[in-house]
């Protein structure tokens, strides 16, 4: 069934809402709107609603977090024919033996915490004659369920992952702990910043690929874009 036109008023409008408070975000961070690129969480959405948005020109860069999922949408489903018209990104947790699929369906890879991680998806990469861009994911929280790396040993994972030949790593990502208000986490994704300043010089890396601060999601991507984040990942938001 199609998306019917009343639903397509409400996603273009939910879609502008989020690029209004991006924009209304950096100009109270005193940063360039056009350096912050939206990612579209599409894991929980129709895939119908999804296409619209793509055949919009909204949504030009997608998160999965499940590679079966993802494939069955993005490879063998509905998504399948508006595939090349977006950047797609692995976002979840990603164990080693999926690395191959992902790195067949995906063309970033989001959440890299570790270096037998990492190793996988190189291999897997060479393989399919591919430089595949990479984010180091944070850990922020106290979460056993999260994943993620500490900040004090990400440089460290950093340093060894830019030797392994068919990665290109470019930049962090991290998922904030969850918070009744969201301006204590200011300083927190403040502090993230400092780090990827320190890490990440310049938009492009020399890899060619854009250098990504991916912070912030649908209920805190405001304060992350403030203070630096320039690739939030927002789902709800787009398709309430």
């Amino acid at each position: 069934m199609l998306v019917e036109s009343t639903r397509k008023r409400k996603l273009l409008d939910n879609f502008q809402c989020a690029a209004d408070k991006i924009a209304a975000a950096c100009l109270k961070g005193g940063r360039d709107v056009s350096a912050v690129e939206l990612l579209a969480v599409t894991k929980y959405a129709d895939p119908l609603e999804t296409g619209y948005l793509i055949e919009s020109g909204k949504i030009k860069t997608a998160g999965e977090s499940k590679v079966q999922n993802a494939g069955d949408k993005w490879v063998d489903g509905a998504l399948a024919k508006t595939r090349k018209a977006v950047n797609l990104h692995f976002i979840g947790h990603l164990q080693s033996n999926k690395a191959a699929g992902a790195v067949e369906i995906f063309d970033w890879i989001d959440s890299v915490d570790s270096l037998k991680l990492a190793g996988h998806i190189s291999r897997h990469a060479g393989i399919k004659g591919k430089k595949m861009p990479v984010l180091i994911q944070l850990k922020l929280t106290d979460s056993p369920t999260q994943g993620g790396i500490s900040p004090g040993e990400a440089p460290g994972l950093l340093e060894e992952i830019r030797k392994l030949p068919f990665l290109c790593p470019s930049g962090y990502m991290a998922i904030a702990p969850e918070a009744d208000d969201t301006e204590t986490l200011r300083p927190l994704f403040a502090g993230v910043k400092r780090l990827f300043d320190k890490d990440f010089r310049g938009a492009l890396n020399e890899y060619g690929f854009r250098n990504y601060l991916s912070l912030g999601m649908s209920h805190d991507f405001e304060i992350a874009v403030q203070e630096g984040s320039n690739l939030p990942r927002i789902g709800s938001l787009l398709f309430s």
